[in-house]
């Protein structure tokens, strides 16, 4: 239990970085931020298939196909589609949507193990996911300048609102669907599985980058960015390398571990370690101190967790 909690939070503390970049490369459109994150992840990760060849050797035709469709829904078109809303919409609102994540996963998973060891009486979810709602809603509720808001039209605003939900479920479907897959594995997999869907990324990535390039060329509308690099190369190449490998493989490796240690409805709650990653690079990055409402909802966020975890344990059972 223990090492399952501090691996999920290693991985949130590494995925909140993702939600800083779309406000240090603002002139990237959010395809093309996925291009160049999932890009970086599929080359590292052909350099550590090595370390993992006997491993990925033992992977059938069906476990390629499931990497690759984990890597595209899990990882490209989330990626895409919360990059695009944090841009179209400005930072809070996004994070608002993305942070229903703990409890959207909870019940989705408690629903589906209803019948299994695994799900756990309504009843005794009920608080940790009330606590974990009621610190999500204080953190928005705080006042916000309106600089962090960004400058979307309206019709931009709802767009990107309609994005932050198609990337809520994106990473519903993942990280249920992965949990299942590494539980019905023995132990010692999680690593070379984050280099699985690496390898079977890079050619989603590069394919995306084809696709958004062939879309420029036929439009004539490039809006000011030149494929692939940018504006910026220097600092576009090393964003996409530091969080490819950090937010991308490592994070990746470490939510593994955390989905085959502990059930899929608390794997899900943990997710909320990815929100207040994200708060605190916020803070940093717009250079101030928390408000009392989002200090009130960052104290509530982690209780949720703590009653989360405690109701996972349950007396007179081992620890999963």
């Amino acid at each position: 239990m223990i090492v399952g909690v501090l691996a999920a939070l290693g991985a949130g503390l590494l995925w909140g970085l993702i939600f800083v970049v779309p406000l240090i490369l603002p002139e990237y459109p959010g395809v093309v931020l996925a291009f160049g994150r999932y890009t970086a992840f599929g080359l590292l990760a052909l350099g550590l298939a090595w370390m993992d060849r006997r491993a990925l050797a033992r992977l059938g035709r069906a476990d390629w196909a499931e990497a690759a469709k984990l890597s595209l829904i899990g990882n490209i078109l989330y990626y895409a589609t919360l990059a695009s809303a944090i841009q179209l919409s400005g930072a809070p609102v996004p994070t608002l949507i993305i942070g229903t994540l703990p409890v959207v996963i909870a019940v989705t998973a408690n629903l589906l193990d209803r019948r299994t060891e695994a799900a756990v009486a309504w009843s005794r979810l009920a608080l940790p996911l009330a606590v974990i709602l009621a610190g999500l809603a204080a953190v928005q509720l705080g006042p916000v300048n309106p600089d962090e808001r960004g400058a979307a039209t309206e019709w931009g605003y709802i767009g990107g609102l309609m994005l932050a939900v198609a990337s809520v479920a994106c990473w519903t479907w993942y990280p249920i669907r992965n949990s299942r897959w590494l539980r019905a594995r023995p132990p010692g997999m999680s690593r070379a599985w984050a280099t699985a869907q690496g390898l079977t990324t890079l050619p989603l990535a590069l394919a995306t980058g084809l696709l958004y390039a062939g879309w420029q060329t036929l439009s004539g509308d490039t809006g000011g960015y030149a494929f692939p690099f940018g504006p910026r190369p220097l600092l576009f190449v090393g964003m996409m390398l530091l969080t490819g490998l950090a937010a991308s493989w490592v994070g990746t490796m470490l939510w593994n571990k955390a989905s085959h240690l502990l059930p899929a409805a608390l794997v899900g709650q943990l997710i909320v370690f990815e929100t207040l990653a994200a708060l605190l690079y916020a803070f940093v990055w717009y250079q101030r101190l928390p408000n009392p409402f989002e200090i009130l909802g960052i104290a509530l966020l982690v209780g949720g967790v703590l009653f989360g975890v405690r109701v996972f344990r349950q007396p007179g059972r081992p620890a999963p």
